[in-house]
């Protein structure tokens, strides 16, 4: 049970043993602000994605124009993730920040993830038709989204009678950043060619992290470009948001040039 503050608000977090991917999002704790001093320098826009499916997203640039975003992929949308998750949206301002962009977006109707990493796909392409570099960047379940997507870029989902993709070639990634995958993505790692980086909270009970860990160390002891962040956290990060953005938006914009 997560209390915040002295408001009579609470979220339940489940154990590792229910299995979900994320429990429902507590709402944004008392004093945390999504606005920078300077928020005139960050233009947000609605956009849509190409593709079969309906997905749409927030781009967040800085005003000065850049050549390099980050494509932010959500939490599972089944237990409340989406592109105004608190993590995603203190990334947003610290990239632009950095002078790079953001998409934030939300997946399609729910297709038990083949669909979500087709939207992922897209999103990816939607940006590196508009920026020269490109990295994406997961949280939880779209940690694992990004992290397969990143094992394999070029590749698109058909299914069957309608496209999914938005359009053909592959989309040459910059970097890579996972917050809190999950085991599914541990076979994954050894085919990220791109610089890699992996966060995990100590205290995250509700995934298991351990594996996945395990392997992006290894894959590091072994002279490859991976980069493994300890957190004293749980699953949820909360009241973290921007020490994760620090270090997620820090490595992302030294590999996006």
């Amino acid at each position: 049970m997560v209390f915040v503050s002295k408001l009579s608000i609470t979220c339940q977090l489940p154990t590792r043993n229910e299995r979900p991917v994320d429990s429902p999002h507590c709402p944004d704790p008392p004093g945390f602000s999504h606005t920078r001093a300077n928020d005139h320098s960050m233009n947000s826009e609605e956009v849509v994605v190409p593709g079969a499916r309906d997905v749409r997203g927030t781009l967040d640039a800085p005003s000065t124009g850049t050549n390099r975003v980050v494509v932010a992929c959500p939490p599972h949308p089944q237990f409340g993730g989406n592109r105004r998750d608190r993590n995603l949206r203190a990334l947003g301002e610290a990239l632009t920040e950095r002078d790079v962009a953001c998409l934030r977006f939300d997946y399609g109707e729910w297709d038990e993830g083949r669909g979500e990493r087709t939207d992922v796909h897209n999103a990816l392409r939607y940006a590196a038709e508009r920026y020269d570099h490109v990295g994406p960047f997961g949280y939880s379940f779209g940690a694992v989204s990004a992290l397969l997507v990143a094992a394999d870029p070029g590749r698109g989902e058909s299914r069957g009678d309608a496209a999914t993709t938005a359009g053909d070639g592959n989309v040459d990634l910059a970097a890579v950043s996972a917050l809190a995958p999950t085991a599914k993505a541990t076979d994954a790692l050894a085919d990220v060619a791109c610089p890699l980086q992996i966060l995990y909270g100590t205290r995250d009970d509700t995934v298991e992290w351990e594996p996945v860990v395990e392997r992006a160390r290894e894959l590091a002891a072994d002279d490859r470009p991976v980069e493994v962040v300890k957190l004293s956290a749980d699953h949820h990060f909360v009241g973290q948001e921007r020490k994760v953005a620090a270090r997620t938006s820090e490595f992302l914009a030294g590999h996006l040039d």
